[in-house]
């Protein structure tokens, strides 16, 4: 018994740590991106590229993290949030760092590339796998872990939502480029308050709770 308390004490720990450090992630973001509005300077879009690609990382850890359902039925969906996670990170990264070390200094060199292979216009190649990144993957990523998330973690209708978000922003910026802006809500602030919502649940399982259980 002690050895499965000490477990459950070190999942949680290891999951409200998973999650401050989403919040810190979020929050480094959405500053040097605002920064990058404001100053339209190198620097700025730099850090926002770095913390982007960060940011995809990251979004597998979390998608590993979530208290999925042990069913085995749950299982398919647990496995491909986590692969739809990787392939957004890998999609994003690729994107980043081909505008960080190929098109920018081509930019600096004084050398005139085209729209289409520029990050911040639309319509663009670079903007284009962007999109594919955190609005079609992110989405199934939000809505396969919605089937797989334990029922009883209160996380399922949020997933669903951010999933929902995600997707409206990557069909959307078809029709309209400024709809783009619906996905950034779900995997933004909607992974802040996933990330809220992971740490308050170890907070209502605590380990001695779940001994007495076991004691029943």
């Amino acid at each position: 018994m002690r050895a499965d308390t000490k477990g459950t004490r070190s999942v949680v720990l290891k999951n409200k740590t998973i999650a401050i450090i989403g919040i810190g992630v979020c929050i480094v973001y959405f500053a040097s991106t605002a920064a990058l509005v404001v100053t339209a300077g190198e620097i700025a879009l730099l850090c926002m590229e770095i913390s982007t690609m960060a940011a995809g990382i990251y979004m597998v850890v979390l998608f590993m993290a979530l208290p999925y359902s042990a069913d085995n039925s749950a299982s398919i969906f647990r496995k491909m949030a986590v692969i739809c996670a990787a392939a957004c990170m890998v999609l994003t990264t690729v994107a980043h760092w081909v505008n960080i070390s190929v098109t920018r200094p081509l930019i600096n060199a004084g050398i005139n590339v085209p729209d289409y292979f520029r990050i911040g216009t639309w319509p663009s190649v670079e903007m284009a796998v962007d999109y594919v990144a955190w609005g079609l993957f992110m989405s199934l990523a939000f809505l396969f872990a919605a089937k797989a998330i334990l029922p009883d973690a209160g996380m399922r209708w949020l997933l669903v939502i951010c999933g929902c978000l995600c997707m409206i922003g990557f069909v959307g910026v078809l029709a309209n480029e400024n709809l783009w802006y619906i996905a950034p809500i779900g995997y933004g602030p909607g992974t802040v308050v996933l990330c809220v919502k992971l740490i308050s649940q170890g907070k209502r399982e605590k380990p001695k709770d779940r001994w007495h259980k076991n004691q029943d």
